[in-house]
C-alpha cells in the first residue's frame, strides 16, 4: 500500500500495519514470519477463546459454578489471548496514533482495548458499578468479545496471507524458468557443471540438447531451434546458429550449441523481467491513492461514530445502557475497519501484473494499468514496431541475360565479406535458395556506395546508383522498376559484371506477419491509429497504405514525435506511443503511455510504461483487456467495501434496535469485519484466470 516505505528485513508498514512484502520474492516459497507467528499465536489462543465464550455462553447453566468465579476463570482465559494473542495488534495501533496514520490496527486495538479493560474493571472492582449492569447475579463483561474479536481477527489474518502470498506466484513462476547450473568449457577443453551464480561475462557455455540456455549471450557453435515461448509467446522455435543470439531460459531443441555468456545475473532479460513485474506490483495505482486518503478520514469518522455510539446509548438507551454503550461502541469500532478497503486495489495490481507478465507484457508500475485502458490514439513508429527492423530479400530484377539465381549468387559472393544489413539479406536469401557461392577475392568496400571484388576471373561491383555512375555504367534497363520499388520502400542494389548491368536486387524492411491482424483489432476497439517514421515519406506512405493506415507523418525526428503527441493532447486526445528505438524514446516519455517493443533497445524500454515483450502490436490488445478487467475488479472491490462498511456501522450502532430490537455482537462484527478482508482478496484473484 506504500511502497515508499523501506527497511531491510521482514517488518510492518508504520503507515498502514500491514506486513511489508520483499523486494524480490524467491523461489522457494517464502518463509513468512509474520505468518508463521500468526499461525503460532491463533493455535496457542484458539483453545482458550473457546472455552471463554462456553462460559460466558453457558456458564449461567453450570449452577454448581458461582457467577463471581465464572468473571475471574474468564478473565484468566482471555488475558494471554488479548495481551499475548494480540500484542501485535497492540503495537501497530500505537504506532498509528504515533505516526498520526489512523488505520484498521487503531481501531481493533482500541476496540479489543476497550472490551477488555471494561471487563477487567467489572471483575476487579464490582462496587464501582450500578446494579443496573448486572445481569445473571454478576456484573455484565464482555471477555468473551475480546478474545474472539482476537481470534478472529488472527484468522481474517491468516487467510489474507495465505492468500497474498499467491499473488507472488508469477514472479516465482519467471524464476523458476532459468536452470539452476550451467556447463562450462574451460580453456583446456574441459568441461563442468558450475551454479550458475558462477557464471561470468565471456565463458563458453554448452547446451546440450533439451537443456535449458543458462544465460543471455551468442552461439559460437553448433546449429538448433530453440523455443523462445516462455519468454516471447511465440510458439514456433527460432533457428539458431553461429552468431545468434539467444536467451537465458529459453529451451534448446534437438541440436548441440556452444554459447558465449554475454549477460548474466541481473542483466538478463529474464532478470530485468523480473525485476520489472516486482516493481510494478509495488507502485500505487492513482484509484489507490484515493482509496488511502479515504481510508484516513473514514478511520476517523468512525472513531467520532464510536464515541457518539458509547454517549448516545449511555446517556440515552434503555437499561443497562451504559452497557449497551460499551457494546454498541466496540461494534461500530470493529465492524468499521478499513482492510478491506485498504487492500481493494493493491491486491488487484498485484495479481494483474503477474498475469499480464505471463502474457508477455510487462507494466512498469500500476498507474499504466489503469492509464491504458482509456487511451483513444495509438501513435505508432514504422521501423521495428510496424515491419521487422532488418531488411529482406524482396526481388531481382534481370537487366541482361543472367537469371535471378545466378545474380544473387554473384551478389552473395561479394557480400560474404561485408558485416552491412542489407549484406546478411542477400546470404540468407541465397542460402534459403541452396545456391552455390564461390569466394571472393580482391574485396573492397566503397563507403556509402557498396562492394567489389572479383569471383573467379570475373570483376564484380555490387552498390547503389552513386557507385554505378562512379563506373559509368548505365542502369536504365532496370531504372524504372527500380523506382517502383523503391516507391514501396524497397532498396535498390545494382550488380556489374566485368562493366556491364546483369540486374538489381531489392531489399525491403518486410511488415511483421503479426502486424495487419494486431492493427484491425486496434480499429475495432475504437483507437485512432497515426503512423510516425524517420523514413522518407514516400516510404511511409508506401507502407501505411498496404496497412490502411491512412494518417501518416514521415521524416520525423524525435523532436517532431514529440510535437506531434503534444499536439494529439492539445485535441484533448489520449495518447499512447508504440515504438523501439532510441529515436523514439523522447515520445515515449512524452505520451500518456509508452509502449516499448521488448526486441528494440534499452533506452525505449526504460522510458515506457509497458514493454511487449515479443514485439508484437496484437499484446496491446490483450492488455487493453486486462487493463480494462483490473480496473473493473479495483471498483469492485472499493464498492464492496464501502457498501460493507457503509452498512455494517449502521447497523453496529444500533439503528435497527428501535424498530426490530437488534443489535450487533462484538464477535460478530469481528467475523464479518474478518470476511470481507478474504473476500476482497478473492475477489482480485480472480484476475489470474481471465483470459
Amino acid at each position: 500500500m506504500h511502497p515508499q516505505i523501506r527497511q531491510p528485513g521482514p517488518g510492518t508498514c508504520p503507515l498502514c500495519g500491514m506486513a511489508l512484502e520483499p523486494e524480490m520474492p524467491s523461489l522457494e516459497e517464502d518463509d513468512n514470519p509474520e505468518l508463521r507467528d500468526f499461525t503460532r499465536r491463533f493455535a496457542w489462543t484458539l483453545p482458550l477463546t473457546l472455552a471463554v465464550f462456553v462460559l460466558a455462553m453457558f456458564g449461567h447453566r453450570f449452577h454448581a459454578l458461582p457467577a463471581d468465579v465464572r468473571t475471574w476463570l474468564e478473565l484468566a482465559l482471555a488475558t494471554p489471548v488479548v495481551l499475548w494473542g494480540a500484542w501485535p495488534f497492540f503495537q501497530r495501533c500505537v504506532q498509528s496514533i504515533r505516526h498520526r496514520s489512523p488505520n484498521m490496527w487503531t481501531l481493533i486495538g482500541i476496540g479489543v482495548a476497550a472490551a477488555y479493560l471494561y471487563s477487567v474493571a467489572a471483575t476487579l472492582a464490582p462496587g464501582l458499578f450500578p446494579d443496573s449492569f448486572r445481569e445473571h447475579g454478576r456484573i455484565g463483561v464482555y471477555f468473551e468479545a475480546a478474545a474472539v474479536i482476537v481470534s478472529l481477527t488472527l484468522l481474517g489474518q491468516l487467510l489474507e496471507l495465505r492468500a497474498r502470498s499467491r499473488t507472488s506466484a508469477a514472479i516465482r513462476a519467471l524464476l523458476g524458468l532459468a536452470p539452476k547450473t550451467a556447463r562450462r568449457i574451460a580453456d583446456d577443453g574441459s568441461e563442468a557443471d558450475v551454479p550458475l551464480a558462477h557464471v561470468h561475462v565471456g565463458d563458453r557455455l554448452r547446451v546440450r540438447p533439451g537443456e535449458k540456455v543458462p544465460v543471455d549471450g551468442t552461439v559460437l557453435e553448433g546449429h538448433s531451434a530453440v523455443d523462445e515461448s516462455m519468454l516471447t509467446g511465440e510458439p514456433i522455435p527460432v533457428e539458431k546458429g553461429a552468431g545468434a543470439r539467444v536467451i537465458g531460459a529459453t529451451l534448446n531443441g534437438t541440436g548441440g550449441l556452444v554459447v558465449r555468456a554475454d549477460q548474466v545475473g541481473s542483466a538478463t532479460v529474464l532478470a530485468q523481467i523480473v525485476q520489472l513485474v516486482a516493481q510494478a506490483q509495488r507502485s500505487r495505482a492513482p484509484m489507490q491513492r484515493m482509496a488511502d486518503k479515504v481510508s484516513y478520514w473514514f478511520v476517523l469518522a468512525v472513531l467520532a461514530v464510536a464515541l457518539l455510539t458509547f454517549l448516545v446509548w449511555g446517556l440515552f438507551g434503555p437499561s443497562p445502557s451504559w452497557v449497551f454503550a460499551v457494546v454498541n461502541a466496540v461494534s461500530v469500532l470493529i465492524i468499521a475497519c478499513p482492510c478491506a478497503l485498504g487492500l481493494a486495489t493493491p491486491m488487484s495490481i498485484m495479481v494483474a501484473t503477474g498475469r499480464a507478465a505471463q502474457e508477455g507484457v510487462l507494466f512498469k508500475d500500476a498507474a499504466a494499468i489503469e492509464q491504458l485502458a482509456r487511451i483513444d490514439t495509438l501513435v505508432v513508429d514504422k521501423t521495428g514496431t510496424l515491419t521487422e527492423g532488418r531488411p529482406a530479400f524482396r526481388a531481382v530484377l534481370v537487366a541482361s541475360g543472367a537469371g535471378e539465381d545466378a545474380i544473387l549468387a554473384d551478389a552473395a559472393s561479394l557480400e560474404q565479406g561485408s558485416e552491412h544489413p542489407l549484406a546478411a539479406a542477400i546470404l540468407a536469401e541465397a542460402a534459403r535458395r541452396a545456391l552455390a557461392v564461390p569466394a571472393a577475392s580482391g574485396f573492397e568496400s566503397v563507403t556509402g556506395q557498396g562492394v567489389r571484388g572479383r569471383v573467379g576471373n570475373r570483376s564484380l561491383a555490387l552498390g547503389n546508383e552513386a557507385l554505378m555512375a562512379s563506373l559509368g555504367v548505365d542502369i536504365a534497363p532496370v531504372r524504372e522498376a527500380a523506382a517502383a520499388l523503391r516507391g514501396e520502400g524497397a532498396t535498390a542494389m545494382y550488380l556489374v559484371a566485368d562493366g556491364r548491368l546483369e540486374g538489381a536486387i531489392a531489399l525491403a524492411d518486410p511488415v511483421k506477419a503479426t502486424t495487419p491482424a494486431a492493427l484491425h483489432a486496434l480499429r475495432a476497439e475504437g483507437l485512432r491509429i497515426v503512423m510516425a517514421t524517420g523514413d522518407a515519406e514516400a516510404t511511409a506512405r508506401s507502407v501505411g497504405a498496404a496497412l490502411g493506415i491512412d494518417e501518416i507523418h514521415g521524416a520525423a525526428t524525435p523532436a517532431g514525435k514529440v510535437a506531434l503527441v503534444e499536439e494529439l493532447h492539445r485535441e484533448g486526445r489520449r495518447v499512447a506511443m508504440v515504438g523501439d528505438g532510441i529515436n523514439d524514446a523522447p515520445a515515449l516519455a512524452a505520451a500518456d503511455i509508452g509502449i516499448a517493443m521488448g526486441t528494440g533497445t534499452d533506452v525505449a524500454m526504460s522510458s515506457a510504461q509497458v514493454t511487449l515483450v515479443k514485439g508484437d502490436l496484437g499484446r496491446i490488445v490483450a492488455a487493453r483487456a486486462l487493463s480494462t478487467q483490473t480496473i473493473a475488479n479495483m471498483k469492485q472491490n472499493l464498492g464492496f467495501a464501502f457498501l460493507y462498511n457503509a452498512l455494517g456501522v449502521p447497523v453496529a450502532a444500533g439503528v435497527l434496535y428501535p424498530a426490530f430490537g437488534l443489535l450487533l455482537s462484538p464477535m460478530i462484527a469481528a467475523l464479518a469485519m474478518s470476511l470481507s478482508s478474504v473476500s476482497v482478496v478473492t475477489n482480485a484473484l480472480r484476475l489470474s484466470r481471465r483470459r
